[in-house]
Parts: structure tokens; sequence; C-alpha cells
């Protein structure tokens, strides 16, 4: 469970006992300041998640390690660059991504008033939400963080199979993309193609390769094509 620049120590305590309830343990917190974790007093028999949580500077140190990173959101009137599923489409999902050993999930929630932003979320293989009551065209907007936290971990427990912190066997790890990406990233400068092409921000570029699918394995390939065409748009000869 990755945290997002939440405020609020009792959310993030909310959170920590939906955890515990679940069977989850992995806490992280990503802020730009310290979070006082040790005020949050809604941690009840959660005060072992809450002693292990570890605090990163950016959502890409948090999820560095993972193979699979999924986004929750309101939706809104966001226009959205990711696939998008309910719920109960998501967790399907993560079921079918924990098959392997040796992968790790992460699911992002973000600010409990502004969520996930757009440089945030292109961090993401895919985003999911909660679909919330609807009545005459007027949908609630939003959960209370606990509360979107424990329906999520609830809907992964209650399928067969899905459990904590495992991911698809063999694919990329986040640091990996982004090895990957920033390599993508000194072609497209290099070449000139971003002078031409304004679209092609970092953000975009990520998204492109996380939609690639990249196993572990296929990295160092895509690494060495990249170098050389990288040492090629510099000059390199033969």
């Amino acid at each position: 469970m990755v945290l997002v620049r939440a405020r609020n120590p009792n959310n993030i305590g909310a959170v920590a006992r939906a955890m515990h309830d679940f069977g989850f343990s992995d806490l992280r917190v990503v802020n730009e300041y310290g979070v006082p974790l040790e005020t949050a007093k809604s941690a009840v028999d959660a005060s072992q998640v809450i002693a292990d949580a570890r605090v990163f500077a950016s959502v890409a140190d948090a999820v560095a390690d993972c193979t699979l990173v999924a986004g929750t959101t309101a939706v809104g009137e966001r226009a959205l660059e990711h696939p998008l599923h309910a719920l109960a489409e998501a967790a399907e999902l993560v079921k079918a991504a924990c098959a392997g050993e040796e992968g790790r999930v992460a699911l992002l929630f973000g600010s409990e008033k502004t969520g996930l932003s757009n440089e945030e979320l292109s961090h993401c293989n895919f985003l999911m939400t909660i679909p919330m009551y609807e009545h005459e065209d007027v949908r609630h907007p939003s959960m209370n963080l606990g509360q979107a936290a424990a329906v999520c971990l609830y809907e992964l427990v209650r399928r067969e199979g899905v459990h904590a912190g495992v991911g698809v066997r063999d694919a990329a790890k986040s640091v990996e993309i982004e090895r990957v990406t920033k390599m993508l990233s000194d072609v497209l400068d290099e070449t000139g193609y971003r002078r031409k092409y304004a679209h092609a921000t970092e953000e975009e570029v990520r998204r492109l390769v996380l939609r690639m699918g990249l196993k572990a394995a296929d990295v160092p390939v895509w690494m060495g094509i990249l170098r050389q065409a990288l040492w090629k748009a510099r000059g390199g000869e033969g």
C-alpha cells in the first residue's frame, strides 16, 4: 500500500488498521515532509504496521521494486491516459498478476483532497475506481481514504489465491522501467524528436514503456538497443 501526499495521520492510521485486519503489512508513505506516523491513533491493533511503515521522497522510489503498479482514482472530470477498471475487474487483474513468486504489487492512493497527480499516475500500469452510488446523474465523488483502502483490500482477500506483495513472475521492476524510460528519453532528445513533437513528455514516454509490459529479461535487450541508437545519434561509427 503506497499513500501519496496523505496529510492526516488518522487517515494513515485507518489504512494501517485495514491492512492489519485483511492481512497486509507493507505500508509505504510518499511525502515531501515528515508525517508523524506515531500520532495515528486510529491504527487500532495495527501498531506494527505503523512501526514498519517506510517513508519515501518520490513515487518512483516507493515502487522501484514493484512489478505491477495500480493507481486509484475517483475519475471525476479528469481525462485519463490509462486503462481504467472498476474495482472488481481490477482485482481480477491483480489476481492474474499474482501467479508468480518474485513480483510485488503496489496499490497507490493519492492525497485526500486532490488524489494522484498526472505525474504520479504516469507510474501506474492501470487505474482502478470504486463504483459509487449514482442517482439521477449524480455520483458521489469519492470515499474517505481509510474506507477506500479497506474496500480495495477486502476485494482482494475475498478472492482465493490473492496474497499481499505477490506479482507477475519475471516482470520488470519499476526501477528497470525507469532505466528504459530514461534511456529512451535520451534518444528522443539526442535525435531531435522532442523538438519536433512536443507531446513526447517524460510522463508520455513512461506510459508508453509501461504499455509494453516488459519482462525482466527484456530490459537488457532494450537497453542495448537504445544504447546503440544513442551512440549512433551522437556520431558513432561502425
